[in-house]
């Protein structure tokens, strides 16, 4: 697809979106602070099917209230016992974050995904995180592999996968949450752990071919000549991120679709990993930011109750291994 027509595209998919929106206030917010960017410019100019459009904006204003606006459709619309809400000590931070309680996500099923950690004996919902589940009950051990299997899959939302095709919904209505993005029904993720300008947006990015991008403002779509480069060759260029780690875990998606990378990229990656102090649980936790999966999760709660309860604890690799082998 030409950029003519990916930018057709792109604004065509969020005046859909942006008309959805019943409050007005919210409405202009996006319609003047948008910044679409990321896989879904390069599927289009690669004429390969869009899974996921990322949308973020640009101030924390408009992130704060756009979240605040979806996180009440969702309490309107779904009967959850555990609601989402904003992490207060992050507002005041200037940063957005949904806190979700358990399993790290919630979906517009309800409960099904907290359900075993939360609605059975602590004695089952610990076995889980151990992986040494002892149940005769066939019903639980069923709930136990659904629940594994939503989970296992938490850091990758195809929000096409989350569609009931029984019942006809609500266009861009809200499905899935996690503490960094918010999925919508047809095609619209709404990331709201960053904000700023496009550049700004991109200092949190890490391969080259993703920072194309498309502005609300001016509806217009830029393209960077290193990005076009690497998209043509399918090569994953690594230009340094904040998140090295999550940018190593990232790169399995892409290699499963046909992408490559080289072993310097990867150097460049382990580097940046070795000036971080991933033994600081609070590191460690920041660092699997965009790692949307909830085994991740369990580690970091797992290690935090850990320190909680013995204040001379400290994260060594042995602890670590032996805890990634029981849950994942």
């Amino acid at each position: 697809m030409n950029r003519k027509n990916a930018a057709r595209y792109l604004r065509k998919v969020h005046q859909e979106w942006l008309e959805s929106i019943t409050d007005k206030e919210v409405q202009k917010l996006v319609q003047m602070n948008s910044v679409i960017t990321g896989g879904a410019i390069a599927s289009l100019l690669l004429n390969e099917k869009v899974h996921d459009i990322d949308i973020y904006f640009t101030n924390f204003e408009t992130t704060k209230t756009v979240t605040e606006y979806y996180i009440k459709k969702f309490i309107e619309t779904n009967d959850v016992n555990h609601t989402p809400k904003l992490s207060f000590p992050d507002l005041e931070a200037k940063r957005v974050k949904i806190i979700v309680k358990s399993v790290g996500f919630i979906t517009e099923e309800g409960d099904e995904g907290y359900q075993y950690f939360e609605a059975v004996d602590d004695e089952y919902g610990e076995a889980y995180i151990d992986d040494r589940v002892q149940c005769e009950d066939n019903e639980v051990i069923n709930e136990q592999n659904v629940v594994k299997e939503i989970i296992s899959n938490a850091d990758e939302v195809d929000s096409e996968g989350l569609e009931d095709d029984e019942e006809p919904k609500a266009k861009f209505r809200p499905v899935f949450m996690t503490s960094n993005a918010i999925t919508l029904s047809n095609g619209i993720q709404l990331v709201v752990r960053f904000y700023g300008t496009a550049d700004q947006i991109h200092e949190n990015y890490d391969f080259t071919h993703c920072t194309n991008y498309w502005e609300s403002i001016n509806h217009k779509l830029t393209l960077r000549p290193e990005a076009i480069e690497a998209l043509l060759a399918r090569e994953l260029r690594y230009q340094g991120s904040k998140y090295p780690l999550c940018s190593v875990i990232r790169t399995r998606k892409f290699l499963r679709r046909g992408w490559h990378i080289n072993a310097g990229q990867y150097l460049k990656m382990c580097f940046q990993i070795s000036e971080l102090d991933l033994k600081d649980i609070e590191v460690l936790e920041d660092q699997l930011t965009g790692v949307d999966t909830a085994y991740f999760r369990q580690i970091i709660e797992r290690l935090q109750k850990k320190q909680a309860e013995d204040p001379n604890f400290t994260l060594d690799s042995a602890y670590l291994v032996s805890l990634i082998d029981k849950i994942f």
